[in-house]
């Protein structure tokens, strides 16, 4: 069997020409049908993410693998590696391997062949900006069709909705213990990024702001309550140096190992919970915990719920950025050299925690939570402040979902130029592309 041409070309058939066809199948779980066919990953893992696709038991959302022979799923190690788990088609254009697909939790999943529906992929890769034909995504040319008042109002409107359901998910702390909690958990998951969001909300469960606090001796200096702050931290995780396997003898280290085995037996989490694979330095998650640490010393003497939210009241509307100064840590002491421990630092150490995740926490956290909370605590004051700042607030930089969506919908930066309106375009994603929701979507043409 010919397999000369590349993986891209069976990835442009799934996505170009298969859409809207109804006689696709696979042989052991019946017929397939592409709702959505998912954004390219330019990260690890599966080639697309976020696909909706309609199967024998309904509609499925998830990622799919594409090779252009199934035995591919095998030599590339893709059964043993939890970071596929999330793939819910195999598709491929020949299938030369029989057996059912695993993924590495053991859930079987349906390999599509493609060689039974259409004709092999030419050899040479179509020339980039060639036309594609087939199926497109009803809001392609979005951009142009709709007049820039009209698009404003549409994603002003969606990143709203986005804010009121991130406001929701902070709705339960009715009390200023579960306040606190709540915000230290979303913190967390926020300093997680997209890769390691799971585990950090798992600590938060596991290490509770009170428990960690009551940990801490009023007594100590400020410099000893840090260092247990990030023993206890990072010892809880799971990721100082002896919980891996390795020794890393500088004195730092020993202090924060005896720091932490001074309170005696704890339970840990797992370090392979945690993704440091192809993490950026400033994402790795030690440095993200002892960023953490930082901003519960800065606010140690009113409490991390305090402070954050006197920051926020003390802002001047006019000035929305200021919530970052809050929040920013820069590396120092033994940051300044290791990106984590041992792992020393190429040029410059990246701060644990930059302007531009600062942003992201501020948008993304600080006022909606202040937004739920105000309203909770019958200070319309707060919630109101929230909302002026969120509506102010200026662009962020821009991520891979929201390059995904500017290119699908054909749109420039200037049409995207607010905080709230990225966030519309986020929310629209999540809650109808990646849902099959195109039907319902205001953008489709």
């Amino acid at each position: 069997m010919s397999t000369d041409f590349p993986e891209s070309q069976v990835v442009r058939l799934w996505q170009e020409t298969l859409p809207g066809r109804t006689d696709l199948f696979t042989e052991d779980d019946g017929p397939v049908r592409i709702v959505y066919p998912g954004r390219p990953n330019d990260d690890r893992g599966a080639d697309l993410r976020d696909a909706v696709i309609s199967m024998r038991q309904g509609l499925v959302t998830g990622d799919v693998e594409v090779h252009v022979r199934s035995s591919g799923w095998w030599s590339h190690g893709h059964h043993e590696d939890p970071v596929y788990n999330r793939v819910v088609l195999h598709v491929v254009f020949w299938q030369d391997v029989e057996r059912s697909v695993l993924l590495q939790n053991g859930r079987r999943i349906p390999t599509l062949a493609l060689h039974r529906f259409v004709a092999a992929p030419e050899r040479k890769p179509r020339k980039r900006g060639s036309k594609a034909g087939g199926w497109e995504a009803p809001c392609r040319g979005a951009g142009r069709r709709f007049s820039g008042s009209r698009l404003g109002d549409i994603f002003d409107q969606a990143g709203d909705q986005r804010f009121l359901a991130g406001a929701a998910g902070f709705g339960e702390a009715a009390s200023r213990n579960e306040a606190s909690q709540s915000l230290y958990r979303g913190l967390l998951r926020a300093l997680g990024y997209a890769r390691n969001k799971h585990p950090m909300v798992e600590l938060a469960v596991q290490l509770p702001l009170s428990s960690l606090e009551a940990a801490l001796p009023p007594s100590l200096s400020d410099d000893a309550w840090l260092a247990a702050c990030q023993a206890l931290l990072i010892g809880r995780a799971g990721l100082l140096p002896s919980q891996r396997g390795y020794s890393a003898n500088s004195g730092w280290v020993k202090r924060l190992e005896t720091i932490w085995h001074g309170y005696g037996e704890m339970p840990i989490m797992a370090a392979g919970e945690w993704q440091t694979f192809k993490i950026r330095p400033g994402n790795l998650p030690v440095r993200r915990l002892a960023a953490m640490a930082h901003l519960l010393l800065r606010y140690r003497r009113e409490g991390l719920l305090a402070g954050l939210m006197g920051l926020l009241d003390g802002l001047p509307g006019e000035c929305p950025r200021g919530l970052e100064n809050g929040l920013m840590v820069a590396a120092e002491g033994p940051w300044v050299t290791e990106l984590d421990f041992g792992l020393p630092v190429g040029m410059n150490a990246p701060a644990l925690l930059g302007t531009g995740r600062a942003a992201e926490i501020a948008v993304n956290v600080l006022l909606p939570f202040a937004a739920a909370w105000g309203a909770g605590l019958s200070r319309p004051c707060l919630a109101s402040k929230a909302w002026e700042v969120y509506h102010a607030y200026p662009r962020l930089g821009e991520n891979t979902l929201e390059r995904h969506m500017r290119r699908q919908m054909g749109l420039d930066r200037g049409q995207v130029d607010s905080a709230r309106r990225q966030q519309g375009l986020l929310h629209i994603f999540k809650t109808l592309c990646s849902q099959g929701g195109c039907r319902e979507c205001e953008l489709k043409g």
